[in-house]
């Protein structure tokens, strides 16, 4: 009896170091995926894996603080589209919305407006070719939409003369970014290794739209 009580003991014994050992291999390995962004496992299945870019990278591609000239006009701030404050974010996609309904454009005013609106889609949330027709007409009816056309009206009628048509577009790619933070960083590292240079007017206009397609993607910021 004693002896088979031993038996049951080293046995035990045996099971527990090499459940240790295993669990030592398999932290290892999950070590070594995080390092590489598991670019490696991505490429043995032969799946599509997003790019990794580094903390600091991420931060630059997010916008932040009060936009300068019309964020304290219209009292909009960067920092106020967030996933942790669907709120706030909401509040402020309507502060920008409100615009698109109440701006009315014509001649050159609406030449600019088509030239800039007619660059900038919200794909992530409809599968528009722009969140304008041609003629300057709605596109899109999410509020994102309705932010950007918006912030558009806005910056041709009272700060024209400040802004030329592609900083304009550039003000709607960083909202759009804030919009859909997670796809844009994913955008931006595929842009990195592609070596396009990482603007706003080319992370987040038409001009290399879905160059992102196949590689992971999220959810977005505001609702729809």
């Amino acid at each position: 009896m004693e002896k088979t009580e031993g038996n049951r003991q080293a046995v035990i014994f045996g099971l527990l170091v090499l459940t240790l050992l295993i669990t030592v291999f398999n932290t290892v390995q999950i070590g070594k995926i995080g390092k590489t962004g598991g670019a490696n496992l991505a490429a043995e299945s032969g799946g599509a894996a997003a790019p990794v870019i580094s903390g600091s990278a991420v931060q630059d591609v997010i916008p932040k603080g009060t936009p300068d000239v019309y964020g304290k006009e219209l009292g909009v701030n960067y920092d106020d589209i967030s996933p942790y404050n669907r709120q706030k974010a909401d509040a402020s996609i309507r502060k920008l919305g409100i615009l698109d309904n109440t701006i009315s454009l014509s001649g050159d005013d609406l030449s600019r407006y088509i030239n800039v609106a007619g660059r900038i889609s919200c794909e992530y949330c409809c599968g528009a070719e722009s969140i304008i027709f041609s003629n300057g007409q709605a596109a899109c009816g999410c509020a994102h939409s309705y932010a950007m056309r918006g912030l558009a009206k806005y910056l041709i009628t009272s700060h024209g003369d400040e802004y030329s048509d592609d900083e304009i577009l550039e003000e709607l790619g960083k909202w759009k970014t804030l919009f859909f933070p997670e796809q844009m960083v994913t955008k931006a590292g595929i842009m990195m290794q592609k070596g396009i240079e990482m603007n706003y007017v080319n992370l987040a206009s038409n001009k290399y739209r879905d160059i992102e397609k196949g590689a992971s993607s999220g959810g977005m910021v505001g609702g729809c």
